[in-house]
């Protein structure tokens, strides 16, 4: 237990409750920092083609936002995208779950976190295309893009707009 000093009382050259406030501040912090990482830290499973680029450079952008990743080549990505239900119209390059969630193309991480931490009641979310720019398409080109959610039934809404 940490008890916090009120007095003014000095110990060693110190004053305690200083100290002791200064300590309760600094596990607190510790506190929050952890339980944020781990609150956001998931496992995503990606599904791509052996030959894509923008596909490895999506998963070290993942990684690199604290995600573990695992990746698995597919030569038949469609039947992927099927067996997940992802629309027509939303389909991009590689297709990942994480959580309960579909995750369809270069959707920034920090979207992903967003959609852990709300959890709506959607089947997915997705970067319909290849738009440069996005995360594992930069270049010298910058286009803009939506992140779309989406039902089971065909409903899809803007999530965020870049």
């Amino acid at each position: 237990m940490i008890r916090l000093e009120t007095s003014n009382s000095y110990r060693n050259g110190y004053r305690a409750g200083k100290i002791c406030h200064h300590f309760k501040s600094f596990l607190l912090l510790l506190a929050a920092l952890t339980l944020s990482t781990h609150s956001f830290a998931a496992d995503v499973i990606v599904y791509k083609s052996p030959t894509c680029g923008c596909c490895n450079d999506w998963v070290k952008h993942l990684q690199q936002n604290g995600f573990s990743v695992q990746a698995h080549d597919r030569r038949d990505m469609q039947l992927v995208k099927r067996t997940l239900n992802v629309p027509q119209g939303l389909q991009s390059c590689h297709t990942a779950v994480v959580g309960d969630y579909v995750v369809e193309g270069h959707v920034p991480a920090k979207e992903i976190v967003r959609l852990l931490r709300e959890k709506p009641a959607v089947e997915g979310i997705s970067v319909p295309g290849m738009p440069m720019g996005s995360p594992g398409m930069e270049g010298p080109r910058r286009d803009n893009y939506d992140v779309l959610i989406f039902d089971g039934k065909g409903k899809t809404e803007v999530y965020s707009r870049y």
